[in-house]
């Protein structure tokens, strides 16, 4: 006992003499032990990961990774470390998966372990508190949700959203008949509709209307909370933690978060009054806040824990999973239609054969409209509006993947562009040929004309997708868009009634030749949209527009049964 002391004693006099002789060499020992460690792990895990362009030091891949258009320098990557690789933002892994059949590996047949999310400390916690579905990590609180927002998407809902589609898309070619060069504020207003009078029982007649400006407002501003390495809180997380006096940056932050939060309640209470002051609650459109506001009455246990603020986010979600979204595959075809007038020219002929100037196309004759709806499908595989596969996943535990390591809470982005513009999958990937998802010999339609030797060969792929959709600009797994249903109606019937009803064109410039269009000038950001473009929009006959016309009063009374946001 007395020799142990003793020894100890000793020991910690040996480390005294030791900082007494040599207080800088220990000074600096202390400095480079912890960053050498550091080195040491984020090297041996550099070695387990997937293979991937070589990092910095603490600064990873961030150097390298360009600010415009990110996702094509991603696809070139892919090819050279193949289809899932790894890129490092600072010291924290970010896996980048490129290949459809990885996707469904990861995301989709182990999606009990690749559902959660990455932590959000500025949009998710400081902003949103973590009420938004978009941000919520995979467990009980995301369920609820998800359970609440199926209600209101599930195949049975949205047969009944299908006479205000038809309305609205009859609306939007009826503005346009008037206003061909405003068409893309048409399409975001049209879109805007449908997603406002389902969610809240009201329409939408101005894109200038109070509670449009504020939804895009928010959009926007919790957009720009999300781009990497603006926040240094992302990386230090306890940062989030400084008193809001000391980071002013973080006290905005919050109070633009309670702005919504109280816009969103807001329009919540409105559909509550609607239905406490009616004589008759039936009276009240219908709505997926008038449904969810019924449930919870019946049903307080399960609603119960969600408060009133978290239970608000849920109506108010359905703009970011089926407004913006829509609206930009919708310029997405129409630059696509202009560009490719062969296209064009099929997909008339189908409608014609179809409808004639009898009708507008309806819901019910989507079965007959095969060519409409694989065009449908090849603007959302040709231009994913979410390019990065949306939102983030995360893996809620470690695992491994084709002999790699992938640690706990790794970011996992699905690089839509890489994935859609996949040669194996898809033989010429950037012609625009919606020929690739139609599921019958087009030579067994004989109203379609006859097609190239080369547009035929496109339609067999060495590789057949794993994608139900045949693409993935939905995204996968349990994280695949809740709007998803919604978007691709609205898609159809608004491209069915714009095809019947004009013919998309080139604009001609001052020499009489037909003007170029670059269809890979699109905007930047999470979601992306053609850089704005003017072309001609014309009505394809008198008599279409004598039936246009009278549609359109018909959509009219209609949408009359959901009031509109005032201005």
């Amino acid at each position: 006992m007395a020799f142990s002391a003793l020894l100890k004693h000793s020991s910690i006099l040996a480390i005294l003499r030791l900082l007494y002789s040599h207080p800088y060499s220990v000074a600096l020992a202390i400095i480079i032990l912890p960053i050498v460690s550091l080195l040491i792990h984020d090297f041996l895990l550099y070695l387990r990961l997937p293979p991937g362009p070589t990092p910095l030091p603490f600064i990873g891949n961030k150097l390298f990774i360009p600010k415009s258009s990110p996702w094509i320098q991603f696809e070139k990557w892919s090819h050279i470390h193949g289809p899932i690789f790894t890129l490092w933002i600072g010291r924290r892994p970010t896996i980048i998966i490129s290949d459809p059949d990885v996707a469904a590996d990861l995301l989709e047949k182990r999606s009990t372990k690749f559902s959660s999310r990455p932590r959000f400390v500025v949009m998710g916690e400081l902003y949103w508190d973590n009420a938004g579905i978009l941000v919520q990590p995979y467990g009980k609180e995301w369920q609820i949700r998800r359970r609440m927002l199926h209600q209101a998407l599930n195949p049975s809902a949205l047969s009944l959203y299908k006479p205000v589609q038809e309305a609205e898309a009859a609306r939007l070619c009826g503005a346009l008949l008037d206003q061909p060069k405003s068409y893309e504020g048409l399409i975001d207003r049209f879109t805007a509709s449908v997603v406002f009078s389902i969610a809240y029982g009201h329409r939408i007649d101005s894109m200038s209307s109070k509670v449009i400006r504020q939804r895009l407002g928010f959009m926007q501003y919790s957009a720009s909370l999300n781009v990497p390495g603006r926040y240094l809180a992302e990386t230090v997380p306890w940062l989030k933690y400084i008193p809001n006096i000391l980071a002013p940056w973080k006290a905005e932050i919050q109070q633009r978060g309670r702005e919504e939060a109280a816009t969103n309640m807001a329009l919540l209470h409105r559909v509550q009054d609607e239905l406490r002051n009616a004589k008759d609650p039936s009276g009240v459109p219908s709505s997926l806040s008038k449904l969810l506001l019924e449930a919870r009455e019946t049903d307080p246990a399960t609603f119960g824990a969600l408060s009133e603020r978290d239970f608000s986010f849920v109506p108010a979600s359905l703009f970011g999973a089926g407004s913006d979204t829509t609206a930009s595959t919708l310029c997405s075809a129409i630059l696509m239609l202009v560009t490719n007038p062969q296209v064009q020219a099929a997909a008339h002929a189908e409608l014609d054969h179809v409808l004639g100037t009898t009708r507008l196309p309806v819901f019910d004759d989507e079965n007959n409209l095969p060519y409409i709806k694989a065009l449908c499908n090849e603007t959302l595989r040709i231009r994913p509006v979410a390019v990065l596969g949306g939102t983030p996943h995360a893996n809620s535990v470690a695992d491994t993947y084709e002999g790699f390591f992938i640690p706990q809470g790794t970011t996992i982005l699905s690089n839509s562009w890489a994935i859609n513009l996949n040669p194996k999958y898809y033989p010429n990937p950037h012609h625009f040929n919606p020929l690739r998802f139609l599921s019958i010999d087009p030579q067994t339609l004989p109203y379609l004309p006859t097609f190239s030797a080369e547009d035929l060969a496109e339609m067999s792929p060495s590789r057949s997708h794993p994608s139900k959709e045949g693409h993935s600009s939905f995204g996968w797994g349990r994280r695949i868009c809740p709007g998803a249903g919604l978007a691709q109606n609205s898609l159809f019937i608004a491209m069915a009634r714009l095809l019947w009803a004009f013919t998309f064109k080139p604009m001609l410039e001052a020499n009489g030749a037909e003007k170029e269009y670059d269809t890979f000038a699109y905007t930047q950001g999470f979601n992306i949209r053609p850089e704005p473009f003017d072309c001609e929009i014309q009505v394809r006959s008198e008599k279409h527009r004598q039936l246009l016309t009278a549609e359109v009063a018909g959509a009219e009374k209609v949408m009359s049964q959901f009031p509109p946001f005032e201005e």
